[in-house]
């Protein structure tokens, strides 16, 4: 086969840091090929020197594409020669229609003027090679994400795309739309596109993949051909991690006390549809050192409850009764909610978790400001003292507390916003999908440290899509569709079978 892409030696260092040290990566033409590493290891960046956003003379080493020389000056030199790269963070207009994303920056003109009629026609094409049959008029903000996926991928269709290169293209897809996405890029297999997938999904990697190249601490460790040799997840995540991970989840011993919280008859309606109720009535607890996990697929309700909890923080005419420690507490703003001892980790971390510009020592003490001022006067030595605290605590990697929380790997990213919650000193602490888009290694790190935080006699509840998980670390899992509970399991009972059995009775 012919090579299509070929980057030799490719370091890339910022101030204190080199993210990429010798990196070499060789593409075939019409191949997927997987790009794996921990949270870190330099896979966003390699993908950035590539497409231009790192501009030639700002990095080390060679990039020979299409049988040439590259010396990309930014986006726009890379996607003349067809290659496109799809970030984690879609970068689609949510007020302008289908069309209009598809060809922003593109656009279907006849002697300087928009020609509507063509654009729509091109846009019906693109979207019908992708699957997607809602009309070119409709805005995006009312698709799902899963079919915002498919419109950045028609986006680089439009532009004669050559290389896609996408990033966590399935990070925030239920398992449906994955599968919709994945089955897509075998079908721009045989139309002759080359793919490069970044993923931390590695059933996904290993399901399509014809080549996986992983990267360990910013250099390539290895260069796996699908095609010729048999390929396991334990296999990728050993080379990912440097050492064998025998156990996924880590091993705690269970000590669960006292009932903790306590919520009953939870009722939320939705925030702008009046007479649309959202949570129905819904009855949980949690105990002390107990991790309690909700199941449910995309719209379920299990994010909506979780807000509505944390200071009603989504929906309106909430209605129910709170009790920590077989108190009734007020939990009716952020405020209230936190100094009652809840915690929320959003599912959302860059846009509803973190400041990104700021560094990590506002992010870390945002939350719990009076912790570090004195008299209602910020002491900044001891903001930086309690951020360094917690960078150490929980394995953040960076040179210093000064980093911008933006330049974080997402697991570094996630580590930061746990943080921001444990300075609060929560009794419970709920999870938003705590996993979501990060490592094997910085997964197991979290998995710890919730079993950290039960040892100590407090409570967690963990919301994921991802059932393995639930099952692998909760002590009750309840499950929710359509804005109910509609079933309870015990770890010992619990079963994927079960869980979607609950979620599929009528």
């Amino acid at each position: 086969m012919t090579t299509l892409l070929e980057m030799k030696k490719i370091t890339k260092t910022f101030p204190g840091v080199k993210a990429l040290s010798d990196v070499d990566l060789a593409v075939e033409e019409g191949e997927i090929h997987a790009l794996v590493g921990e949270n870190g290891a330099g896979k966003s960046t390699l993908m950035k020197v590539l497409s231009g956003v790192y501009p030639h003379g700002s990095y080390e080493g060679e990039i020979h594409y299409a049988g040439e020389l590259a010396s990309f000056a930014n986006i726009a030199d890379s996607e003349k020669k067809g290659i496109i790269i799809i970030h984690q963070e879609l970068a689609l207009v949510p007020q302008l229609s289908i069309a209009e994303n598809i060809f922003l920056g593109n656009e279907v003109a006849r002697s300087g003027v928009i020609s509507w009629p063509d654009t729509y026609q091109r846009t019906e094409g693109l979207l019908k090679k992708v699957g997607l049959s809602d009309p070119p008029a409709t805005l995006v903000e009312k698709i799902g994400v899963g079919k915002q996926q498919l419109v950045e991928i028609a986006k680089a269709l439009s532009k004669d795309v050559r290389l896609l290169i996408l990033d966590e293209p399935t990070a925030a897809l239920s398992e449906s739309d994955s599968a919709k996405l994945l089955s897509l890029l075998l079908e721009l297999k045989q139309q002759g596109i080359t793919s490069i997938l970044i993923s931390h999904k590695l059933n996904e990697v290993e399901q399509i993949a014809d080549t996986i190249t992983v990267l360990r601490d910013g250099s390539s460790v290895a260069n796996i051909d699908c095609r010729k040799e048999e390929v396991s997840e334990a296999s990728i995540i050993q080379a990912m991690v440097g050492r064998a991970m025998e156990n996924r989840y880590p091993e705690r011993e269970r000590k669960i006390g006292e009932e903790l919280l306590s919520v009953k008859n939870w009722t939320v309606w939705h925030p702008e549809q009046a007479d649309r109720k959202v949570i129905k009535g819904v009855d949980f607890n949690v105990h002390a050192g107990e991790i309690v996990g909700i199941a449910g697929l995309m719209g379920s309700g299990r994010t909506e409850l979780a807000m509505s909890v944390f200071g009603h923080s989504y929906g309106r005419n909430i209605s129910g009764e709170v009790t920590l420690g077989g108190q009734k507490v007020d939990v009716s703003t952020v405020p209230k909610a936190i100094f009652a001892g809840l915690a929320y980790v959003t599912e959302d971390r860059k846009a509803l978790g973190l400041v990104l510009d700021e560094p990590i020592t506002k992010n870390v003490t945002l939350a719990n400001l009076p912790g570090v001022s004195k008299y209602g006067v910020l002491n900044t030595a001891e903001e930086t003292k309690t951020s360094e605290y917690y960078r150490k605590a929980m394995n953040i990697r960076t040179p210093t507390v000064a980093q911008r929380v933006v330049n974080l790997s997402g697991g570094n990213q996630q580590k930061v916003v746990l943080s921001k919650w444990l300075f609060t000193q929560p009794d419970v602490l709920i999870m938003d999908e705590p996993t979501r888009g990060i490592d094997v290694g910085a997964k197991f790190e979290i998995y710890s440290l919730m079993n950290q935080l039960a040892a100590e006699g407090r409570g967690v509840v963990m919301i994921s899509s991802e059932m393995p998980e639930l099952l692998g670390m909760c002590d009750r899992i309840y499950v929710m569709n359509e804005g109910a509970l509609v079933g309870e399991l015990d770890a010992e009972e619990a079963s994927q079978e079960r869980i979607m059995s609950f979620i599929v009775r009528k």
